[in-house]
């Protein structure tokens, strides 16, 4: 998989610790009683103790963080550190593990199974599991290391980048170094890999317990010949993360349908919305429907649950253009921003969910201070930008129940007015007059991201004037 030409310092730039971090992250995985997959039933785990292997030069040159430092002795039943010991991915913790990312240049060519397990110490059916789930990738020539290497670390790079090293490498001949810096994933324990290899492992992949809760069958909306629509649970992902592909919709939707070909990812929804999703069944009605996207055939409609009420009509935000949450949008227009718009169809009020309820459904509370009222909206959803729903409505006073990323810098706004730089009431400053420092400081004032459900629901989903019209179950403030 082509996952684009990628730096060092950009690869630590999304999330992974510095090459000189301390070795703190205990390796382990919380296991539960969660029936395996097929494919984990084809892995039995077998007994596994840890190595003391004697370090060899260069070994580990290009890993986050060293090993043997942070490895108890897994024989026992738990760590030293009082966790578990693993052997596997699955079971399924209830929880996720910090993020760990090890950086590997392959000093001796071979099976890359066979290579993670010795450089990292880690046992052969855990980097199996991380292989399957899309947790390992490579590059036939390594990214440039970022200002925080060693000089060993450095040195290494220069010396499977210099020329007479890249001369003799067959594999990338006709290519040029930014083409041959790409990373794609690796897809079987059997795949070669020669020395100079650069190698990316996410060990922590990021986790989702709640795919093995779901009755998948009773989220199926309909089955045709090219499409499936499905009713994505809250607390899922469509299409998967970055280090897992596994457990996704798309794949717990394909096994509860009994289908061969795997099904495909045709738009995406947040984790921690619930309704309408469509997955394609051939690669062509992949490409179909994303065209229809662009065309903006597609019509989406959502039910959210709002803290506060809103009018009715159109709501037209610009959204700042930098991929990452929180999603800062501004009334005014500024240029650059992407123009955000939806319509408020309907809005009524319904009695504040309790406690059970949103217990029952995993909806976190905010600590909103009026819990008599909430208001249910039906929203067109006009353009299709990531959080924009969410986003808009915070930016309105009403942000959305249960949305721990942005109902507490709503609630920073009523409490201290101002704070928002893009607000109404951002004390008569232009957009100009905002420093990065407003920017920073209104970014500190939203959540960390819902880690199941929120009162959103894409509730309707339709294409082709209407010849194609499904819609999802009752929403869980309802039930």
């Amino acid at each position: 998989m082509n996952m684009g030409s990628m730096s060092f310092a950009s690869i630590f730039a999304n999330g992974c610790r510095s090459l000189s971090s301390p070795a703190l992250l205990v390796r382990t995985l919380g296991l539960t009683h969660i029936s395996l997959v097929d494919y984990s039933n084809n892995l039995l785990p077998v007994p596994w103790c840890p190595r003391t292997p004697t370090p060899t030069p260069n070994k580990r040159a290009f890993s986050c963080e060293a090993t043997k430092t942070d490895v108890a002795d897994l024989n026992t039943d738990s760590s030293a550190n009082g966790y578990p010991k693993y052997d596997r991915l699955l079971p399924c913790p209830s929880h996720n593990l910090p993020p760990r990312v090890e950086h590997l240049v392959v000093s001796e060519g071979g099976r890359v199974q066979d290579y993670i397990c010795k450089a990292l110490d880690l046992p052969p059916l855990f980097v199996a599991d991380l292989i399957h789930f899309g947790a390992v990738f490579y590059a036939l020539v390594c990214p440039r290391p970022p200002p925080t290497a060693t000089p060993e670390q450095v040195k290494l790079f220069k010396q499977y980048t210099a020329p007479s090293a890249l001369v003799n490498r067959t594999s990338i001949k006709g290519k040029t170094v930014r083409e041959a810096q790409k990373t794609f994933r690796i897809t079987h324990v059997d795949q070669f890999v020669e020395t100079g290899t650069y190698l990316r492992v996410h060990v922590h992949p990021k986790r989702s317990p709640r795919c093995y809760e779901i009755d998948w069958k009773s989220r199926i909306i309909a089955v045709a010949d090219s499409y499936v629509v499905l009713d994505k649970p809250a607390g899922t992902s469509v299409g998967g993360t970055t280090d897992n592909i596994e457990e996704t919709c798309a794949t717990f939707a394909t096994r509860a349908l009994g289908l061969t070909s795997p099904l495909r990812t045709t738009h995406q929804i947040d984790n921690c919305t619930e309704g309408c999703v469509v997955l394609a069944r051939t690669k062509e009605y992949c490409s179909v429907f994303h065209g229809k996207i662009r065309e903006k055939t597609v019509k989406k409609l959502y039910l959210a649950l709002a803290a506060a009420p809103l009018p009715v009509g159109i709501i037209t935000h610009y959204m700042r253009p930098i991929n990452m949450a929180p999603r800062l949008v501004s009334e005014e227009k500024i240029e650059g921003w992407h123009m955000c718009k939806l319509e408020i169809i309907e809005c009524r009020k319904v009695p504040w969910p309790s406690s059970a309820i949103k217990e029952k459904y995993c909806v976190e509370d905010c600590y909103w201070p009026s819990k008599d009222y909430a208001y249910e909206c039906k929203i067109n959803l006009l353009t299709g930008k990531t959080h924009q729903i969410r986003a808009q409505l915070t930016a309105c006073g009403a942000p959305i129940l249960g949305d721990s990323a942005y109902m507490p810098a709503a609630l920073a706004e009523i409490t201290s007015p101002g704070v928002n730089p893009f607000g109404k009431h951002r004390k008569n400053r232009s957009i100009e007059d905002i420093k990065e420092t407003d920017i920073t400081e209104w970014i500190a004032q939203h959540g960390k991201e819902p880690s199941v459900g929120i009162g959103l629901q894409a509730c309707q989903i339709s294409w082709d004037d209407g010849k194609h019209m499904y819609e999802a179950g009752i929403p869980w403030w309802r039930c």
